[in-house]
């Protein structure tokens, strides 16, 4: 079941994929589908302005992934393959008969991959920022993430408490933008453990899924990246065909901080010189 509300800044459509329900901004534009994905903790809302930026050769899906945004806040199932069923269901409902273009950032950029190495019949291309294939190995990274989110002193009681006891990084106006009214005050869309369970599944290695990636892919590291040198070889080392750019400036949120020089590489890898951007229909035979 879906269900459909539209306003001046786009079409949200509340996709039921079985177990969850999905928050799916359509924003138009010319062209083949794209469908961004945001990272942890994070929605849709952060990946608008990229969006708004391709919709002059593209069609945009803004997607909210399950435990984020207007979707399911407590899905039952936070696995990578739940996610990635999501994110086919998405393309299936919203680009029916089309390959789209998949872009995402940290973890939304695992998910795009993950979604790409799957079913490749629904993926043309795909772009990741700051995502990676290799997970961590420190137990403690994840729990270090959960405690961070549980330690905020919800509710904020405005926007200015908020900024004061998070700070001033790029992804902290994300944050923020992202907060939901309550009687009590302001809080965030999400819940600290989801976001736990969900970055201990992202970590787990995944390298046969990326050896094996057949779909076109764009790999952007930022220049204050979480990724280092070793990192990022290695990623390129294991699929050498896949291209990779790193920016000059930019935090691991290079989207919100960098967001100039993201786009522009984004844009010119996309809409190469003379070509026109082109999503070919699925083979008769995929369903």
């Amino acid at each position: 079941m879906t269900t459909d509300r539209r306003s001046p800044t786009g079409t949200l459509t509340m996709l039921d994929t079985g177990g969850a329900s999905i928050a799916v901004t359509d924003l138009g534009g010319d062209g083949p589908p794209l469908v961004l994905l945001h990272g942890l903790a994070g929605s849709s809302r952060e990946m608008r302005p990229t969006g708004e930026r391709l919709r002059d050769h593209f069609r945009v899906l803004l997607v909210d992934q399950r435990g984020h945004g207007a979707s399911t806040r407590r899905p039952g199932d936070l696995s990578r393959a739940a996610y990635v069923a999501d994110v086919v269901q998405v393309i299936d409902k919203c680009a029916a008969g089309q390959r789209c273009v998949l872009v995402g950032q940290s973890m939304g950029a695992h998910t795009a991959f993950l979604t790409a190495a799957a079913r490749p019949d629904r993926v043309d291309r795909l772009v990741m920022l700051e995502g990676h294939a290799a997970g961590s190995d420190d137990e403690e990274d994840a729990a270090r993430l959960g405690r961070f989110f549980a330690s905020w002193p919800v509710p904020f009681a405005d926007a200015a408490a908020a900024r004061s006891h998070l700070g001033p990084d790029a992804i902290v106006d994300a944050w923020i933008a992202d907060l939901e009214s309550a009687p009590d005050g302001l809080r965030p869309r999400f819940d600290a453990d989801v976001m736990q369970r969900t970055i201990e599944a992202v970590h787990a290695p995944r390298w046969a899924e990326w050896e094996n990636l057949t779909v076109p892919t764009l790999a952007i590291f930022a220049k204050d990246g979480m990724f280092t040198e070793t990192d990022k070889n290695e990623l390129i080392r294991r699929r050498p065909t896949t291209r990779r750019v790193d920016l000059s400036t930019g935090s691991h949120d290079a989207h919100l901080d960098a967001f100039d020089e993201w786009v522009g590489a984004l844009r010119s890898w996309l809409l190469r010189p003379g070509e026109e951007p082109s999503a070919p229909a699925l083979p008769a035979s995929t369903g």
